[in-house]
């Protein structure tokens, strides 16, 4: 398995470094193009390309040490994936290193954010979720553990916070959604100002778990996911929301997921693996 971002060994030594990157090769639910699967293997390979100084924060984070752990392979459902995603990311809290999940379709999102309620206690965190899709079905498809199911289960253990929605159906609106817990794409992509984040601050718990559907990007920037919705969020929206929840807010985890990856589009593999690297440079500028 390639080292994210390739850095020197000493900054990928398992015992020391402060980062834990979980690949999860998975894709049992998608419902439109498939290939999550192959996400985490293109990301980490593209993050090779990926500069490790962040211009941003003036910041080298791979210093911290990042070791990327060997994929978590061998579900055959989602259900049975949440407990071996849990054991990972919950080994990761416990040791003081800091986790990122990569998917894989999102329904590997379900067990990190099991495994920070175990670490921090339920109710007493935020999931923020940046994504096109509300994802709060109860079920879908005879499973409650699907990729469109991810919030009904974050909101078993804690708050959540939805950012650039622009996708659900008509029960969701009627029924599962919490809509004073939602900024809509289309409030973002009509936005003059920076008013709506805000609005999502003020949903914020002072700990919070990210997780990124990168279908949340407009698909001009991002092409390569399974299911790719119109009028989505820009690189840089979404760069100044963690950016300020990161400073504003202590964020103990985070995941990227559904990149779907195509040879057409292999800037896509680029742009997740630059955001997990952005990510990682707020997350510990801030911490400094």
């Amino acid at each position: 398995m390639t080292q994210f971002l390739d850095p020197p060994a000493e900054h990928t030594r398992a015992e020391s470094s402060a980062i834990r990157i979980i690949p999860v090769p998975y894709d049992g639910t998608s419902t439109f193009r498939k290939g999550a699967d192959r996400g985490p293997v293109a990301l980490l390979e593209a993050s090779t390309q990926v500069e490790t100084f962040d211009i941003e924060t003036r910041s080298e984070v791979h210093l911290h040490g990042i070791h990327t752990e060997s994929p978590v392979v061998g579900a055959t459902t989602p259900e049975d994936l949440a407990p071996m995603v849990r054991a990972r990311v919950k080994d990761a809290l416990d040791h003081g290193r800091f986790p990122v999940v990569i998917g894989g379709e999102h329904s590997v999102t379900i067990g990190a954010v099991e495994a920070v309620a175990d670490h921090r206690g339920k109710g007493k965190f935020t999931v923020l979720q940046i994504d096109a899709h509300g994802d709060t079905r109860e079920s879908y498809h005879g499973s409650t553990h699907n990729h469109a199911c991810v919030m009904a289960r974050a909101k078993e253990h804690a708050t959540i916070a939805q950012v650039g929605i622009r996708a659900i159906d008509s029960t969701e609106w009627n029924e599962t959604i919490i809509h004073d817990r939602v900024v809509w794409g289309w409030e973002i992509s009509k936005a003059t100002d920076d008013a709506w984040m805000d609005r999502v601050m003020a949903m914020l718990d002072e700990t919070v778990y990210i997780t990124v559907d990168l279908d949340a990007f407009d698909p001009s920037i991002l092409p390569a996911t399974g299911t790719p919705e119109p009028d989505g969020m820009t690189w840089r929206q979404v760069n100044d929301l963690v950016r300020r929840v990161c400073r504003q807010r202590r964020v103990v985890g985070f995941d990227v997921v559904e990149l779907c990856p195509h040879e057409a589009h292999h800037g896509s593999d680029f742009v997740a693996a630059k955001l997990v690297h952005r990510m990682l440079s707020e997350v510990f500028t801030a911490r400094a």
